[in-house]
């Protein structure tokens, strides 16, 4: 029998910060480019009888000393049938010197963070350095994290506009993020969502663009978070074609991102034009160059960001004597 060490939502939130979660992906993203990571590519099962899907998120991270894989299932009559979220996930650890699994952790609210600190890490890399102005699409769950990156890479922001179709959910969205200390508006429009604005994230559930490329003003930062399919975009082709674009990575967004996918399909842009967040981070490709050139960041999620923040939530729970130690 092994020792496994379980942690609960609640355990993960008491140990995971934002600032150290975007530093410890900043060094996934690293090992991604360098070539040290070993990222296959994720399995997904459908379970169509219960209108589900299952998917299987492994990855290895030697530097960072992390071997992981998370369990992430999407079935959508769990709220109506259940009573629980669409979405539910689980990580599970291994220790790298004997492949044992030596902790299993709830994977939503890890999920959440590593998905905001992405996007925190590009901001570092990509928006410009005075920015004071976010545009927030989407004030749903994954709307707190990337608020908080946000925030965490750029201090200088002193006003949030958050924009959803629901604007009764925006103004809730507001009340609850006020330990931010940020001013927070409305805009009636996603026009004047972004008039003036220096960084806009995207984290819809949106199938088709929620604004128009030309309605970009040069020196914005765009980071591109919801959308993960290759039949919808949150970002249209005039949107793509004036932003310096990168990646979380070229392949997956090549096979998952209809943002870049579908202009690729339409001969407006190349794969040439694609840079990865790693080769920025490992100073192989120039960030923002200047602060005219608007910016685009497309990620579709990868599991060495779950890899990377659990091994992080699972140093700190030691250190912490968190969780319940059971024998297997």
């Amino acid at each position: 029998m092994s020792k496994v060490l379980l942690l609960s939502r609640k355990n993960v939130e008491a140990v995971l910060n934002m600032r150290d979660t975007i530093e410890v992906l900043k060094s996934a993203f690293s090992e991604l480019s360098n070539g040290s990571a070993i990222l296959p590519q994720r399995i997904v099962i459908p379970v169509e009888k219960q209108k589900g899907i299952s998917l299987y998120m492994p990855a290895f991270l030697p530097e960072t000393g992390s071997l992981a894989v998370k369990v992430v299932t999407v079935f959508k009559e769990n709220v109506s049938k259940f009573n629980i979220p669409t979405t539910l996930g689980k990580v599970l650890l291994q220790d790298i010197e004997t492949g044992d699994v030596n902790c299993i952790m709830d994977g939503g609210y890890l999920t959440a963070m590593r998905t905001g600190a992405v996007s925190g890490c590009a901001i570092e890399y990509l928006a410009k350095k005075n920015a004071q102005i976010l545009t927030l699409f989407g004030a749903g769950v994954q709307g707190s994290t990337q608020l908080w990156a946000a925030i965490e890479a750029r201090p200088s922001l002193h006003t949030c506009r958050i924009y959803d179709i629901q604007k009764e959910i925006a103004q809730d969205f507001a009340k609850n993020a006020k330990h931010h200390n940020l001013n927070f508006e409305f805009p009636n429009s996603p026009k004047e969502a972004i008039k003036d604005t220096d960084i806009i994230v995207t984290s819809t559930t949106s199938l088709t663009p929620i604004f128009k490329g030309e309605w970009l003003e040069s020196g914005m930062h765009i980071s591109g978070i919801g959308s993960h399919n290759p039949g919808a975009r949150e970002l249209d082709t005039i949107t793509i074609q004036r932003s310096k674009i990168i990646c979380d990575q070229i392949s997956a967004c090549l096979a998952e991102a209809g943002d870049i996918m579908i202009p690729i399909k339409e001969g407006v842009i190349s794969r040439n034009q694609l840079t990865e967040l790693g080769e920025v981070i490992n100073g192989l490709k120039p960030g923002r160059e200047n602060s005219e050139e608007i910016t685009l960041f497309k990620s579709v999620g990868l599991a060495i960001q779950d890899a990377a923040v659990a091994k992080l939530v699972y140093d700190k729970a030691c250190e912490k004597n968190i969780g319940t130690e059971v024998e297997i």
